[in-house]
């Protein structure tokens, strides 16, 4: 028998059950059909390098027995005498860490429960999970899971938009809420969190001497397919489990989509974005993306939440969008921290759009997603006076003589703009709601 043969045995073996030394122990010598062979000492040293830890896949297991000198002493010296007695079938199970371990997440522990609790076949989980990325070398935009839409940046650069056909899509949203919505996120965060808004997001920093805005550069493509499915792994999926939730939660965009490059982006960017957008990662317009990118982002809060600590400031994310705000202390060196932040953010694997940063002190307006933050949480006077006035014309001469940049849906998007003004400005919000309310929609 070859070592690999009986290595990829035992790493199947390992990763059934629990992890713990009794348990891996009676693994091995079930799978060898004897106790010896300094097998037994094996188990602890597996427990102790994988305890406490992310769930192991399997190559890590194989990885560790490889390397393990106690393994390849046994098989050194009694490669004759190691045969596999019994191949161990039985599924793998719930391993959550131990901070996971009292959130409420609905127990699947094979392809089978899996594809039962999405009501689906196993053969439709495998075609939606899309392991083998067959989804992007298809030409047919039929047969593909989403729908796509490219939009020029003023910056020059390309944001896509990738949304769900309704199928996933209410896969997505079962995985959301049943599973995603019940791991709690960073205090620091406020996008996409229950209870919480842009409002909150940008509370802290009223009435600070100076306030920082750093932006994360293509935030949601910045997440691989591997990093998903170890935060499933994390909660404590099996690993088959584990890459079939992340290959619903991801998706690599086809080469056909990217075909036609719009004459107002360079052929850099646009190979640049192209590439990015090659691999599995989060696809911005799935309902799972906004909430798995706050799960996988907990170690970037909980830096720079604790840089910000150091220097005696406030820290807040809406999203990719980062603002720290102090007093004297923290205006005298701004400079210096938006360079630690930046550091950070790269060792955590993003990229901070330079361009974007901005030091806003007293003396000038203190803007945070929008809202103006020097005396009070409210927005700019011109804002909501310009919204006024499209209203005030969709009344007199109709919507249609207002809707310049040809929303889709004017409606909607006039109905959003007045919500964000009731949100942050109740009074201002509700006379303009009542001038919504006037306007004469075509049935």
């Amino acid at each position: 028998m070859q070592e690999w043969v009986l290595i990829d045995v035992l790493a199947s073996s390992l990763l059934s059950g629990e992890l713990n030394a009794d348990h891996a122990r009676a693994r091995i010598f079930k799978t060898l059909g004897r106790p010896s062979l300094r097998m037994g000492r094996l188990a602890r040293r597996f427990v102790k390098a994988f305890a406490g830890r992310t769930r192991p896949c399997h190559c890590d297991v194989v990885e560790f027995l490889r390397r393990d000198a106690g393994f390849k002493r046994a098989w050194t010296e009694h490669r004759n005498e190691l045969s596999i007695a019994q191949w161990i079938p039985e599924p793998q199970q719930m391993q959550p860490v131990a901070a996971a371990a009292g959130w409420a997440l609905p127990a699947i522990e094979s392809l089978g429960e899996l594809a039962d609790w999405l009501s689906v076949t196993v053969g439709d989980l495998e075609w939606f999970a899309d392991l083998k990325d067959l989804n992007r070398k298809g030409a047919d935009p039929k047969l593909e899971h989403y729908r796509y839409r490219i939009l020029p940046k003023r910056s020059g650069g390309v944001r896509l938009t990738e949304s769900p056909k309704p199928c996933l899509k209410e896969m997505q949203r079962r995985i959301l809420s049943e599973i995603l919505n019940q791991v709690p996120v960073h205090s620091a965060v406020h996008g996409f969190a229950k209870g919480r808004s842009i409002v909150s997001f940008a509370a802290p920093h009223v009435g600070k001497r100076v306030v920082l805005r750093l932006d994360l550069q293509d935030f949601f493509p910045t997440f691989p397919a591997a990093r998903v499915q170890a935060l499933f792994r994390t909660l404590g999926y099996p690993e088959s489990v584990a890459d079939r939730l992340a290959g619903i939660c991801t998706n690599a965009v086809p080469r056909r989509v990217w075909a036609n490059r719009p004459t107002d982006i360079s052929a850099a960017r646009w190979y640049e974005t192209r590439t990015l957008y090659a691999r599995p990662h989060l696809p911005q317009g799935a309902p799972t993306s906004p909430a798995l990118a706050n799960l996988m982002a907990y170690r970037l809060d909980c830096r720079l939440s604790g840089l910000a600590k150091s220097a005696d400031a406030a820290y807040t994310r809406y999203a990719d969008d980062l603002v720290f705000s102090g007093d004297e202390s923290f205006a005298r060196g701004a400079g210096r921290f938006a360079a630690h932040a930046a550091a950070v953010a790269m060792e955590e694997g993003f990229r901070v759009n330079h361009r974007k940063t901005r030091i806003m002190r007293q003396g000038m307006q203190q803007r945070v997603a929008g809202i103006v933050v020097n005396r009070k949480v409210s927005l700019r006077r011109k804002d909501i006076d310009l919204l006024e006035a499209i209203l005030t014309n969709c009344v007199r001469h109709g919507p249609e003589s207002q809707n310049r940049d040809r929303h889709p849906n004017f409606r909607a998007h006039l109905e959003g703009r007045v919500g964000f003004v009731e949100m942050v400005n109740p009074r201002n919000g509700q006379q303009l709601r009542e001038l919504l309310k006037a306007v004469k929609w075509d049935p």
